[in-house]
């Protein structure tokens, strides 16, 4: 299904970029939320505290026009005026000339809800002039002896530095915002390396990469190691195999031809020359059978289902007796229906693989399996004579066999076994451990895998 971001108008808009989208994503709702504020502010602020006040001062200017209108005469109402209107920060002129219509600038929201409220609250207002002197506010009232201003200072009915918590808010957002970017910066960087990584792979380059970054990425990371190391080391395996049948076929071959040139035209082959390269041929098709088995381990292609873990290892213990392998279950530390999820297929080769080797160097074979909350092991021990300490990691490798001449007189696979188990440990993102047996002394092989 496609991402609605890419498809139609929105494509135009929103930013293609991991960062671009991050950053939209980070800085979109602070610059909601400063903006919801600022409107809030303005509202709260400017309007409900500029009203308060206002009305305030328009009882007073009112408080002074009621006692002018009581005077008997002009001089009387100018005396009685100012006497009231000093006490209260107002500065009476009487007679005054009213301006055509209210005066603010532009950009003075406040101004208008102080112009609201006066006319309100006094409708023989003639006019209010908030822009010739932005400190000053001068109201011409009309009265019984002409029209008269008061003027008092613009603080009364405006809230004082008004800006400041705007101006702290954006400052703060700003700030915010710079460290939020470098941070976001410093967190998408493990994730371009993650991807400069990848592109260099597929074009056919390896270059350093180590995981950093958030845990997700961290994550990310390491399955790209993962998976990086998984196809260089079926690379590498798929050339040692090449050169493992070149190197193994050509021995049996080099001797069916020897024996085919020395066979007379003219008399039959003894039997012992066809019993020799029957031997040869049957050691080639153990070689074939043995790279098809771990070439088909290398697909993966069966799927990991939940299996009983009990009955699967009685099932190969089953097999590997009918095969005149003595191996028997010795050992099962887990519930009777403890179950885990893997490719009962690949499993059952690798199991048998480590049996048939422990069958074919020793007497006694011994299986155990312990089942914990997150994992599972299964145990290989016999009785021969081990592996040397430093040769167990050279053992896991593809055709790696330590004693060439043995295998060839016991009629032995091409040194695949152990290969084999280690990948199908490794598929199920375990590990194939080889040690020294503590009951029976000999090789000891684990297969441990997560449930």
């Amino acid at each position: 299904m496609p991402n609605p971001i890419d498809t139609g108008w929105a494509r135009n808009i929103v930013p293609r970029g991991l960062y671009g989208r991050a950053a939209l994503i980070l800085f979109l709702p602070v610059f909601v939320i400063t903006l919801v504020v600022s409107v809030t502010f303005l509202q709260r602020h400017f309007e409900g505290v500029t009203r308060q006040m206002s009305a305030s001062m328009a009882r007073e200017l009112a408080f002074v026009a009621r006692r002018i209108e009581r005077a008997e005469n002009s001089a009387v109402a100018t005396l009685a005026g100012e006497t009231i209107a000093a006490p209260l920060g107002l500065t009476l002129r009487l007679p005054a000339e009213p301006l055509e219509g209210d005066q603010r600038r532009f950009y003075d929201f406040s101004g208008r809800v102080v112009i609201e409220v006066l006319r309100e609250a006094l409708p023989e207002i003639l006019s209010i002039d908030l822009a010739s002197d932005d400190k000053r506010v001068q109201v011409v009232i009309e009265g019984d002896f002409g029209p008269f201003s008061l003027s008092f200072d613009r603080r009364r009915v405006s809230a004082s530095n008004p800006h400041q918590l705007l101006v702290l808010m954006i400052v703060t957002s700003l700030l915010m915002t710079g460290i939020a970017t470098i941070f976001l910066r410093n967190q998408l960087r493990p994730i371009r390396r993650l991807a400069h990584a990848a592109e260099e792979y597929g074009k056919g380059r390896i270059v350093p990469y180590r995981p950093a970054g958030a845990v997700e990425v961290r994550s990310a990371g390491t399955a790209f190691l993962d998976m990086r190391n998984r196809l260089e080391r079926q690379n590498e395996q798929r050339k040692l195999m090449m050169s493992g049948i070149s190197h193994d076929l050509r021995t049996p071959l080099t001797r069916l031809k020897l024996g085919l040139s020395m066979i007379a035209p003219d008399m039959p082959p003894d039997a012992e020359d066809i019993a020799a390269m029957e031997a040869d041929i049957a050691e080639m098709n153990r070689m074939v059978d043995g790279f098809l088995d771990y070439a088909r381990d290398e697909a993966h292609d069966s799927p990991p289902v939940p299996t009983e873990i009990a009955g699967f290892l009685d099932n190969v213990l089953a097999d590997a007796e009918r095969a005149g392998q003595p191996a028997r279950l010795v050992q099962f530390e887990g519930a009777a229906d403890a179950r885990a999820v893997f490719r009962p297929d690949m499993l059952r080769r690798a199991i048998e693989n480590l049996v048939g080797n422990a069958a074919r160097y020793g007497t006694q074979v011994e299986v155990d399996a312990a089942v914990g909350p997150r994992s599972l092991r299964i145990g290989v021990e016999d009785d021969g004579p081990g592996i040397p300490e430093d040769s167990l990691d050279t053992v896991m490798r593809p055709f790696t066999r330590l004693d060439p001449a043995r295998r060839r007189a016991s009629g032995q696979g091409a040194g695949l076994g152990l290969a084999i188990a280690s990948d199908v440990a490794r598929a199920h993102g375990g590990q194939l451990r080889l040690g020294r047996g503590a009951r029976l002394g000999g090789l000891r092989a684990e297969i441990v895998i997560p449930r």
